[in-house]
Formats: structure tokens, sequence, C-alpha cells
């Protein structure tokens, strides 16, 4: 009883631990999906510490160094990583591309040329890499990530810019409902831009102008809001008070206003200070704290075309000195559209100038322990296309937003899309005896993809439990294994699944006992002679042991399963084993066992041999001596 007691202690700690390390495997997850790669790192290495799902843990380890820009730790993960058994193949190309950013190209090549083949030299991922040299966009946008759909608000005209104030949302658009005298913007021939608000299922026909007197016969938006919705910041071209404020060419660029809600309207109309003739200032996006203002400028002394800028809002409400973000997020192309997303300080902006799909794409910044932005990811698809892509708002739920795009299969110019994250698909499931249906505690469990590359591993914990978040529109394999039952795989598959919720994919998993640890402790099969069914005298020990076993327990009932080795022919060897089954069931029911207790008593021939000795393959006696043998399987025991 004493050892028993401590036998339960030990499972207890060793289920409540593992509880643990599942729960920090799912916050690395979460982590690195939202861009917080300084904790992922962290996170990873608490599991790897814990050796907990190790292999794994030890790829992502990698992935989130490549996200922050720092190849030379990356590669030494990826060294270890490579020698793993069953390795996801596109760790190769992963290897590949992180040598050769160290400088390492020939031994990239090597890797590169053991990518494809193993099995992907057709793969189109091996062209964009190497031409693109972004191997962190690539590795993390190799699973598709959100969903997207349009919106009934869309026009044949644009819109964009959508983001959500209070149960509406606020988005810029061309519309010209209402107005006789339609001004053109001569540089699409479209209707000038004003804002606009309607409810979240909200349609055209439920659309109106946004209240107060924001909207003039100019452009205005898109806008921002602070966290409360009482302040405003939009651009609007550089007319205020019935005056255009025009530059030396007579052009009226673009400026930031704000405004404030008083009375259900906006009002109180005023430029901010950084506006100016000579240069656009405009898309505004205000922190959570509304302390500072983002934006983007072709001001001078930019990086080429418009950069993103940010400044301080000072405690008289003006902006302080815009401070450009840097040639991590700017280049000689043109970045515009900023989004500061509130809960993880994380800025997302629109780029021609970065690698991306098209032409305008969406990029999210990447940040170090520093808090310096040090990498940018291209959010790919369904996010970005092959055309302009901006206006990108992630609400506060983290999982939802909208994206604006001109791409194809639109209703106007620039359309309103609403995104989805695609939520966690979690397996779950319960490893139990076969036998008696208890659960089995500290059962390894292995998922594979379906060609044998191990993708995770896991502990269940004492109620037989397992979890694990996996990847969508797979083939899978299921191992279980546990000391004392046979292993078993149980194949499915993760296609076809709804993409908007968070499903569970539940996979119980009956393993058949081999030993049962307690009271089969020493029962071991029996073996007959070459050509023979005679029960001999050691077998007689084994079943012997049977008896008494069926005698203790007598809510026991088994089955024989009969074997016999590859010699002779097939026909033959499952009559002989037949006759080997027969021969220890008549022991058993001789020895004062009621028949019922032996549900079934069965020959299998050569069928299922335990070792390479089949047909023509040389094997010594005591080879073939394992094949020829009789196995109990219980059946029932309480």
């Amino acid at each position: 009883m004493k050892n028993i007691n401590v036998l339960f202690v030990a499972l207890v700690l060793i289920s409540t631990s593992i509880f643990g390390q599942t729960a920090k495997q799912k916050r690395a997850e979460r982590q690195f999906n939202n861009f917080s790669f300084v904790k992922a790192i962290s996170t990873y290495e608490k599991l790897i510490d814990t050796s907990f799902n190790k292999h794994y843990a030890l790829r992502k380890l990698g992935d989130a160094y490549i996200m922050l820009r720092q190849p030379e730790k990356a590669l030494e993960i990826y060294k270890e990583v490579v020698k793993q058994e069953n390795v996801p193949s596109e760790y190769y190309l992963y290897y590949a591309q992180t040598l050769r950013a160290n400088g390492k190209y020939e031994a990239s090549k090597k890797w590169m040329k053991k990518f494809k083949e193993a099995g992907n030299s057709e793969d189109s991922r091996v062209k964009s890499f190497f031409k693109n040299d972004d191997l962190a966009s690539a590795i993390f946008n190799s699973s598709e990530k959100n969903t997207i759909e349009k919106l009934e608000i869309n026009t044949k005209f644009n819109e964009f810019g959508a983001v959500e104030l209070n149960d509406q949302i606020v988005f810029s658009s061309s519309r010209d409902e209402g107005i006789s005298i339609k001004r053109l913007y001569s540089w699409d021939k479209q209707p000038m831009l004003d804002l606009y608000e309607v409810a979240k299922d909200g349609s055209v026909e439920s659309t109106s102008p946004i209240n107060g007197n924001v909207n003039t016969i100019h452009h205005e938006g898109p806008a921002t809001f602070n966290s409360d919705g009482t302040k405003m910041y939009f651009s609007r071209n550089n007319y205020h008070g019935s005056k255009k404020i025009n530059d030396p060419n007579g052009i009226m660029q673009v400026g930031i206003y704000s405004a404030d809600l008083e009375d259900g309207k906006w009002v109180n109309i005023k430029p901010t200070n950084l506006n100016n003739p000579n240069y656009i200032v405009y898309h505004p996006s205000l922190s959570k704290d509304g302390k500072k203002l983002y934006f983007s400028s072709d001001m001078p002394g930019g990086k080429g075309g418009t950069d993103i800028y940010v400044s301080d809002i000072l405690e008289d409400g003006t902006l302080g000195a815009p401070k450009n973000l840097g040639d991590v997020i700017n280049t000689e192309g043109n970045e515009a559209f900023p989004f500061i997303y509130n809960e993880e300080e994380t800025l997302y902006f629109s780029s021609d100038g970065h690698v991306g799909m098209g032409l305008m794409d969406v990029f999210a910044s990447v940040k170090d322990k520093n808090n310096t932005i040090v990498n940018v990811i291209n959010l790919g698809e369904p996010i970005n296309s092959k055309k302009d892509d901006i206006g990108y708002y992630l609400a506060k739920d983290g999982f939802s937003g909208f994206i604006s795009s001109n791409r194809k299969g639109g209703k106007g110019g620039d359309d309103i899309y609403s995104f989805t994250r695609i939520p966690p698909l979690t397996l779950k499931g319960t490893i139990f005896d076969a036998v008696n249906n208890k659960p089995i505690a500290g059962g390894k469990v292995v998922l594979a993809r379906e060609n044998g590359e191990e993708l995770a591993y896991f502990i269940t914990k004492e109620d037989g439990t397992y979890e694990h978040i996996i990847p969508r529109d797979e083939n899978f394999v299921l191992k279980g294994a546990k000391e004392k039952y046979q292993d078993i795989a149980k194949n499915f598959s993760s296609f076809g699944l709804e993409k908007k919720k968070e499903l569970i994919v539940d996979l119980n998993i009956a393993m058949k006992p081999i030993e049962d640890v307690v009271v089969l402790a020493d029962l071991e099969n029996i073996y007959f002679d070459l050509d023979k069914y005679n029960i001999r005298p050691d077998a007689a020990v084994e079943l012997d042991k049977v008896v008494a076993l069926l005698k203790n327990y007598p809510d026991m009932v088994i089955r024989l399963e009969s074997h016999t080795d590859s010699r002779a022919n097939d026909q033959y060897n499952m009559i002989l084993s037949n006759n080997r089954a027969k021969a220890t069931y008549e022991y058993i029911i001789s020895k004062g066992i009621t028949p019922e207790r032996i549900s079934n008593y069965e020959g299998f021939g050569e069928t299922q041999l335990v070792n390479k000795c089949s047909n023509g393959v040389k094997c010594s006696n005591e080879e073939h001596q394992l094949n020829r043998r009789t196995e109990f399987i219980i059946i029932k025991m309480k």
C-alpha cells in the first residue's frame, strides 16, 4: 500500500507538470501568432528546458529568431532541428536559407538539394523564397491565418479605411448620394471622399454621412478615434474655414485635422500643426493612451515616397516633432495607412517598397526585447492580393477587422472587406484501456503527417487526456504508445472544417493491453515446436498461470490467437495455427475453466509475424520460434 501511495503521488505530480507545460505551449503559440516573438522565445525555451515537446518547441524557437531578423541565432537551432527524425521537410529549406543569410553558400546549396529530394522538386516556394529573400514572411504564412469576405456597404465607387466606433463602422467613400453637383477628383474621376458611418451589419441603404460638420466639398478620411470615442483625427485636403491652402503649383495637399464629439455630432474642426501646403500629411492612427499619433507623409528628409512617422501629442493638444520610424519600416517606395494595434503595440501598414505579392501589401512590424522595430512580416493571403491592399484595421478582440482592396471581384474601385483570424484548431481526446475503459495516464501520443513527418508529441494526463493545437487542411496519423500496451495508430483529417469558430477535433483512442501491469506481470506467450500443436511442458507452465488468473478473477474473459512461422505453405500454416489455438483452448477448459470465459480462439497462420522472418528470409531457429506462439488477449476484466 505504501508503494501504491508513492506511485499515486508521482503520477499526480507528473500530470500536474504536463498540464502546466501544455498551457505554456498554448501561450507560446498565441505569442508567436501575435508577433510577440521575444515573449514566444522565452516560453519556447522553458518548454525545451522541461523536455516537453522539445522537437516542436525547438523548431518554433528557430522560426521566432528568423522573425526577429537574427539568422545567426536561428542557424544553430536549425542545425539541431534538421537532425530530428521525421522532421518536416520544409525545415531543410529554412536551414538552407538561414545558411545563405550567414554567408554559408555551399552548405546552403547542399540543404536546398535535400529539400528538393524530399519530394519538393516542384515546390513553388523554392523560387519565391530565394527570389524574395523573405524567409520570415514565408514561415509566418506557411498556413492560412484569415478568412475574408466583402461587406454589403460597398458601391461602384471607392470605399476604404474602415474602423470600429462603438457599434458603428466609420469609413471613407467617394459615393455621391444626394449630391446634385458632383465634384470629381481629377486623378481617378471619382467623386470626392467623405466620411460615412453604418451599423456593423449594415448595408448601402443604411449608410449615412458622419454627423457634424466634418465633410466638405473636398476629400475627408480616413479617420482614427481615441479609446472613448470622443476625439477624432482624420485626413482632409488643406481646406479650413472656407480657405484653400495650396502649394506654389496650386495643388491643395492633404493634412490631418481633429474633431470633438459634442451632443452626438463631430464639431470643433481644427487643423494640426503638422500640416504643410508643400507636402502630404495623412492617414492618422491614434495610440491606445491617446498620446501618440502615427501617420504617413512625404515631408522632406524621408526615405523616399511617403514614410511612416509618429508624433507625441502634447498637453496643449499640439503634435510634437515628427519621428521617422526608420529604414526597417520605410523604403524608397511608399509606406502608408499605418495602424497601431493597441493591445500588442504592433504597427501594421501598407507598402509597395517591401517584398510583396502585388502593389501595396499589408505588413506587420516586429520588435525586439528593447522595443526596437527589427523586422516586418508580410501578412500573406488572403489579406494581401496582387492588387493594392490598404487600410488594415484589427479590432480589440484581436481576431477580426477590416481591409480595403481593389482586388479582382470587388464592386467598384476600392472595396472594404471584413476578415476573421482563423482560430486555433485543437486536437483533444482520451487514451483509454480497451478492456476496462479506464484512462491511461503517461501514454505517449505522437502527431505526424501522413508521410511520417513528426509534428509533435505529448504525454497523456492522469485522466488519460491529451490536447494540442494542429494545422488545418492536412491528413495526420496519431500514434499512441504505452508500456504493457499494444501500440496503435489512427488516421484523421482536418480538411473542410469551419474556419470562423474555434473547433475541437475529438479523437479518443482505445489501447489494448499486452499485459495488465499488476495481475499479468508474469504471463508470457506460449510457444510450439516446428510443425507441432501439442502443448509443450514449458507452455503448460504458462497455461497454468492463465488458469490460475482466470480463477482468481472470475470476471476476466480472454481471447486466444495462435500463429505459425513462415515455413510451409500458407494454407497448411493456417490449419496448423487453428490446431494450436484449439489445443490451447482445450487445455484451459480441461483445468475447470468454463468455455464462456474464452470468447474466441482463432489461428492466423503466418499473417502476423513478429519479426523479419517472412518467406525466403534466412532466419535462425530461435527467430522462427518467436513466431510459433499463442497470445492471450484480455477482453474483459473488472
